[in-house]
């Protein structure tokens, strides 16, 4: 681990990965202000997960790519990325937002690399089905340049995840445990997906519930 920093914070209800990007509508004031800060020194602000009740300390810094809309009352459209994950040491409130003590954390330098070129293939071929099911545009395609740490994140921060599992996912330092754990969760809930599809169909269709039974 690094030594302690001091870094902005701003509490969400979501979890963010590394090199995931992220576009956030700003407009509480106090926002306004971190991220014109932010802007102005080229500085990364940290994201925690926010329940409601709860501010998690494991997080993960965010990098401001764009800012894609600026708007007469000051609010912005922007687009930032994941980039390090932190662990809350301390939180200050003696600024208009809040602020923490943070130690950046990263994943085990060694690597099963023969374990993980299979998982991240499973992987990525399931996230391009899980978008097939839900019509959705977003595509995902390995760079060249993507690195088994990377592809873990881009499968755990997968949008059919709980913020509760995507929390798990960041917090974890081993890239293979983190391709199994998301790999296999991932297919968990596109088997589900496909069952309430057909459940659907069938309903619809005024058919025959046997069908979902299996062989007798």
């Amino acid at each position: 681990m690094s030594s302690a920093t001091t870094i902005p914070l701003f509490p969400l209800g979501l979890v963010l990965m590394p090199q995931n990007p992220l576009p956030l509508h700003i407009f509480e004031d106090r926002y306004k202000l971190m991220i014109g800060q932010c802007l102005q020194q080229d500085r990364e602000f940290g994201i925690v997960y926010f329940d409601g009740s709860d501010i998690r300390t494991a997080g993960c810094t965010a990098r401001i790519l764009k800012v894609i809309n600026r708007y007469d009352d000051g609010r912005l459209d922007i687009l930032t990325r994941g980039q390090r994950r932190f662990q809350i040491n301390e939180m200050f409130d003696s600024k208009a937002y809040l602020e923490a003590r943070v130690t950046y954390f990263d994943d085990e330098s060694k690597v099963d690399d023969s374990g993980c070129q299979d998982l991240a293939k499973q992987g990525m071929v399931l996230l391009k089905k899980f978008t097939a099911i839900l019509e959705s545009e977003e595509r995902y395609d390995i760079a060249g340049e993507m690195d088994f740490k990377s592809i873990s994140f881009l499968i755990a921060g997968c949008e059919g995840f709980s913020h509760e599992e995507k929390q798990r996912f960041l917090e974890m330092t081993s890239t293979h445990e983190r391709l199994k754990k998301s790999v296999g969760a991932l297919q968990n809930i596109i088997e589900r997906m496909k069952l309430t599809a057909e459940i659907r169909k069938i309903i619809g269709g005024n058919g025959n519930m046997k069908r979902l039974a299996g062989p007798n």
